[in-house]
């Protein structure tokens, strides 16, 4: 048996060209079925096509800093900005500068922008202050005495433990730390967001004032600031939506503070806070997540290294005190957010958890993570955008993009006549995949929709459209010079491949490009041609060349009629080449 020669062998499933149509008829079913059972059959659309809200912020000269409004701290407050609405889930946001005071955050419609805003609004540093006094606040609480005022200490009421070794309970709050004290633990205050205080923690309130015998002496401080800072928490009603933003919005990270802050929604609690002794800036990364032993959600917190010598030295003080002098209260924009109690040093690494769900959990992971701005912005306006203008602009590329397809299939008609048949199916399941895509990668990743990714999807199908006009020629170049429709089509397919890819390649490299050095709605047109660039080269690998090879086998094509697109006389074919066999030597006619 003769040994096979060396060389090409069959590609492009020259052998069975019906599994790849299976397999990419199978992954058509999937990405249907499973746009159908998520719900979310159309795409996403962005706010210059189905509106939103529009924020402007305007930055506020900070005390002490009368040049920190300069280019630099904008563009790091736009990135911060951004980074935490799409901490949100919320994509597609557009934030940026406008003038050398403003920024803008538009939020398409579709997410909660609700939330958004809350935290966009928030835009002051966060810090990490220790919790001298904490009270529950309400028109009718009597003020606090004794030691309510910053230099008391507050003991817990009879019955509690000082030490506080009783696990929470009925929601209670812990904080673990994770790396230089792996058991250490904490019980918190209450949560600013959604949670609830319990019986093992001491409840703020009227009740809670310590007796004669239980603190130092109350004795009139003879220091002017702590008086006013006494008399201010005396008058602070953090009921007063009025009094509660202002209440230590504009003070400096040294001084100390009178702040609100909600455990219950409808109830506040005011404190007396320390200066700040760690701010948002030594915080590396915050996100919410499911305790793996509990399943329940809690916040983990990692600290950068300057942070962690930070975070574990005012953690180690506050765990030597009483309640509810062990509490150190998360503060952003003058608000009390949460304030845990610590019970022993913690480090790098540390834990919020209690009675978080995913909402609350996410929030204050996003908050931690993302809450410090080298500058305060004030909320100038919230408007409501329309999407009037987008929707017209929309119709009109959608009008542009039909004439355009419509061009390509008369041109396809008319030249490649029963190869525009191949061609026009291709384009049909690649149209079919990037739209299943796009209604997907909306709920998966947050993508939408805007006009800049319609002009990319535009432009896409002139691309797309070339890779199979390169294989069609590369075809009947080979039936030019001589050769029946089979061996053409799969001797021109190395050749158009190659040059498919290298094409598809350059333009999958100008969308990464693209994508990477600009922002806002530029990225959405480069994420679009960059996919659709990526679903050209599946098509005609798994789809336009097997397709064409069943095709050559039928007679329509395999005949070469004149309305197959492939007729050899109106080609130009030349006839086939027929070798001659070489005469080594004459001829003698034999003796007979």
């Amino acid at each position: 048996m003769a040994a096979p020669k060396k060389g090409r062998g069959p590609s492009g499933g020259q052998g069975r060209p019906g599994r790849a149509l299976a397999l990419i008829l199978i992954a058509m079913v999937a990405l249907t079925g499973g746009m159908f059972l998520s719900g979310h059959t159309t795409p996403r659309l962005g706010i210059d096509l189905a509106g939103g809200t529009s924020i402007t912020l305007e930055a506020q000269n900070q005390p002490g800093k009368p040049n920190a409004i300069n280019q630099t701290n904008m563009n790091t407050a736009v990135g911060i900005i951004e980074r935490r609405v799409n901490g949100l889930g919320v994509s597609e946001a557009e934030v940026q500068t406008q003038g050398s005071k403003n920024i803008i955050v538009n939020i398409p419609k579709g997410t909660n922008s609700k939330q958004a805003q809350e935290q966009v609004g928030t835009t002051a540093q966060l810090y990490f202050r220790p919790v001298l006094t904490v009270q529950a606040s309400g028109p009718e609480q009597p003020t606090p005495s004794g030691s309510g005022t910053p230099s008391g200490s507050a003991t817990p009421k009879p019955g509690e433990s000082a030490e506080g070794e009783d696990k929470p309970k009925d929601g209670g709050e812990e904080a673990t730390g994770s790396e230089a004290t792996p058991s250490a633990s904490a019980t918190t205050q209450g949560r600013a967001v959604t949670g609830a205080l319990t019986k093992d923690d001491p409840t703020p309130g009227a009740s809670d004032k310590p007796k004669p015998s239980d603190s130092p002496e109350a004795t009139p401080s003879a220091d002017p600031a702590t008086a006013k800072l006494q008399e201010e928490f005396a008058k602070l009603d953090c009921t007063d939506p009025k009094q509660r933003t202002e209440a230590g919005k504009n003070a400096k990270p040294t001084d100390s503070i009178v702040a609100c802050g909600s455990n219950v929604p409808g109830s506040y609690e005011k404190y007396v806070l320390g200066p700040a002794e760690v701010s948002g800036s030594d915080v590396d990364d915050a996100k919410g997540a499911i305790e793996q032993q509990t399943g329940e959600w809690i916040v983990s917190m990692e600290f950068t290294s300057a942070g962690a010598k930070k975070f574990q030295t005012i953690t180690g003080r506050l765990s030597q005190q009483q309640p509810p002098m062990n509490q150190f209260a998360i503060v952003l924009d003058g608000e009390v957010v949460s304030a845990p109690s610590v019970r022993t040093a913690l480090s790098k690494n540390a834990q919020i958890s209690g009675s978080f769900d995913q909402q609350s959990a996410e929030d204050l992971g996003n908050i931690l993570s993302y809450g410090a701005l080298p500058l305060t912005f004030e909320e100038v306006s919230v408007t409501t955008v329309t999407a009037a203008l987008g929707d017209e602009q929309l119709k009109a590329g959608l009008i542009a993009g039909a004439i355009g397809l419509a061009l390509v299939v008369i041109y396809l008609v008319a030249y490649y006549r029963g190869l525009a048949f191949i061609a026009l199916l291709s384009l049909l399941v690649s149209g079919i995949l990037t739209y299943t895509i796009m209604a997907l990668l909306g709920p998966a990743i947050g993508f939408a929709l805007n006009l800049p990714a319609v002009c990319g999807a535009i432009v896409a199908i002139g691309i797309t459209a070339d890779s199979f006009i390169v294989y069609f020629e590369r075809v009947r170049d080979e039936i030019r010079e001589g050769r029946t429709l089979r061996p053409a089509i799969e001797r021109a397919w190395p050749r158009a491949r190659r040059t498919i890819l290298v094409s598809d390649f350059v333009s999958f490299l100008s969308a990464v490009v693209l994508f990477i050095v600009t922002v806002g709605k530029v990225q959405g047109f480069a994420f679009t041609l960059g996919l659709t660039t990526l679903l050209d080269v599946v098509v005609v690998f798994l789809f336009t060349k097997p397709l064409m090879t069943l095709m050559g086998r039928t007679k329509f094509f395999s005949k070469g009629g004149p309305w197959s697109g492939l007729d050899p006389k109106r080609l130009g074919a030349q006839p086939p080449l027929r070798r001659s066999r070489r005469v080594n030597a004459p001829t003698e006619p034999k003796e007979a």
